[in-house]
Order: structure tokens, then sequence, then C-alpha cells
């Protein structure tokens, strides 16, 4: 089936379209800097400096996003080794902004799917989210769920995926309760596909102090250990990008 088309520069484009304040400041700072290193001569070194690490900060985290999410092929979908069944039941679960269950419909056209999202505008308060919603409209049928709760039957679904957003689930609690309800849903032989940046050395150098945001490896694994699931695989999509594919214990692969 054809690929859904997108623009060569739709990842990198939208993260400078919900996050515009703060380039809007980088560059006002960088201008500023530039005007007190040709003006104001005693702290000339200190202005250049500080043009530079901006410069840097700013610029190099978009293109290592450019090559994320729009040059190696990630929204192909081409990394997804998956055999599922015809009439599969499976599960999207976004944090608020979702650009994958028309991918994943366009992959698996003949299994069932639904999404949920788990966006609480009152926790997560981020402006670059708002500002997403407002310029992709939903899936059809997207149904708002609390990582607490998600409303399908013990042991119904075949597979879920939860792609660049379970990180959104800041207490560590919550987030283990969360991945127990996918367990609760999942049928025995399912998988929930996880994907995520890490708070490791790739995506420091990509993303300097923002790779805060992320989880760490370790914290990732004691949250599947916690909510009773095994990584039946675990691989780097690319240096900046994990995936762990999970299954119940008591499951044989």
């Amino acid at each position: 089936m054809e690929q859904v088309k997108r623009s060569p520069f739709q990842g990198v484009a939208n993260i400078v379209r919900f996050n515009w304040h703060f380039f809007v400041i980088a560059i006002l700072v960088i201008i500023l800097s530039i005007l007190g290193f040709a003006f104001i001569s005693n702290y000339q070194p200190y202005f250049l400096i500080l043009a530079v690490l901006v410069g840097l900060g700013t610029f190099i985290p978009l293109l290592i996003s450019w090559y994320i999410y729009d040059l190696s092929g990630f929204y192909t979908l081409s990394w997804l080794k998956l055999n599922i069944p015809k009439n599969s039941r499976i599960v999207n679960i976004h944090a608020g902004f979702d650009e994958t269950s028309t991918l994943l419909k366009h992959t698996f056209p003949e299994s069932s799917l639904q999404v949920f999202d788990f966006y609480n505008p009152l926790l997560h308060t981020e402006v670059s989210i708002k500002r997403a919603r407002k310029a992709y409209p939903a899936y059809p049928n997207t149904q708002s769920i609390t990582t607490s709760q998600i409303p399908l039957e013990d042991n119904s679904v075949s597979v879920c995926f939860v792609i660049f957003s379970a990180h959104e689930i800041r207490n560590h609690q919550e987030r283990i309760l969360f991945f127990k309800e996918l367990s609760r849903i999942l049928d025995i032989s399912g998988k929930v596909i996880v994907v995520e940046h890490l708070r490791d050395f790739w995506n420091f150098l990509a993303y300097n102090i923002g790779f805060f945001h992320f989880l760490s490896l370790d914290t990732w694994f004691d949250t599947f250990k916690k909510s009773d699931f095994k990584i039946a695989k675990q691989q780097s999509i690319s240096p900046f990008v994990k995936l762990f594919i999970l299954e119940k214990h008591g499951h044989s692969s």
C-alpha cells in the first residue's frame, strides 16, 4: 500500500512551529550578542561566546531532529517488523499529538485500530502540545482517557503502540500503573510497542539540557519489570531513538 505522504521537512517544521517562542528568544539573544560584540569592546569575547553557544544550542538540535523525523525514514515505519494477523485489534495511545495513527492504519489496513489520548490540560501544560492539537485534528473517534483506566476488556488487544508518549507520564508510579493497564488489556500473546528517546549521551548531544525531559534506560527497565512485562526485543532505530517490544511474562515468543 502507498505510504502516507509527508513533506521533506515536516518533522523539523513542526518543532519550529510549535516551539516558535524558544527560537524567537534565541534569535534575539544572538542579535543582541552581535550588537554587544560590535559596540562594547571590553566584553567582545563574552558576547562572541554567548552568540556561538546559543546558536549551536539552537540549530544543532534542529539538524538532528531533521535527521530523526525527516531523513531517517522513521515515519515510513520500515523499522516496524511485525506480522499481525488479519482482523487483529490494535491500539495506539498518545499524549495529545498524534502523528502515527493514520500511518498505522495504512500499514495494517485489515486490523481494527482504536486510538486513545491521555492528554490532560491540567497536567500537561506545555504550550507546544496546545499548538499541535490546534494544528492537527484528532484521528477519527479518538477517545480521551486517563493513564489509570483504558476502557477496554481484559485480554482483548493484540498490539498496543505507545510512540513518543509514555515519557510524558512524569510520575514513576503513575507510569507503572499505566503499563499495568496495558498488560490488563493485552491478550496473552500480544505485544506492546514502545518508542522513546532516552536520557543518554546521544540525546544530550542532540538536545543538551532538553534531554532531561526523557527517561533513562534503567528507569524504563524498572517500569517494565514492575508492570510485569518482559522485553522481547530492544533495538536502536537510530542513535537517538529506542524501540522496545514488550510481552507479558509467561508468554514465549
